[in-house]
């Protein structure tokens, strides 16, 4: 009796213990989302789109002028506050990732590589977003649907 009793704790225990590692788990990714929506809406957009002098010089650069800098920084500003949406956030993570490669080519093919560590660090936290909040991609392709 006493060994059924022990059991049926021990497997409470374990039990409570995966539910708590499962929460912390979430809190850590919605962590990760804040900040890098944080980072993308204002380490990388904001510059674009007030038209910091950096900014500037890097798409004149690039070749982009103004139209590129300003459609870059919007770009990175709503995959910022998609990341904060349950039913966007994997697609936002995806659209980033795409936004990181382009980003990555382009600092080896105009910068000389200089940066192009920054995009490819990036890419691995939006990779864990995407497929962690994968499942919402059906919810949200069921509202899209149930809309058209």
């Amino acid at each position: 009796m006493s060994e059924t009793a022990a059991s049926v704790t021990s497997g409470t225990v374990v039990a409570e213990s995966a539910t708590a590692r499962g929460r912390r788990a979430r809190i850590a990714l919605r962590g990760l989302q804040v900040v890098l929506a944080l980072f993308f809406g204002f380490a990388s957009a904001l510059p674009k789109l007030i038209a910091h002098e950096s900014a500037v010089e890097s798409f004149d650069k690039i070749g982009w002028g103004s139209a590129g800098m300003y459609s870059i920084g919007v770009l990175e500003l709503l995959g910022g506050v998609a990341l904060l949406i349950p039913l966007l956030s994997s697609v936002a993570a995806v659209s980033l990732s795409a936004l990181m490669v382009g980003a990555f080519i382009t600092q080896l093919a105009v910068f000389d590589g200089e940066y192009a560590a920054t995009p490819l660090i990036l890419i691995v936290p939006l990779a864990l977003i995407a497929y962690a909040r994968r499942s919402h991609n059906a919810e949200l392709l069921e509202l899209i649907r149930r809309r058209s």
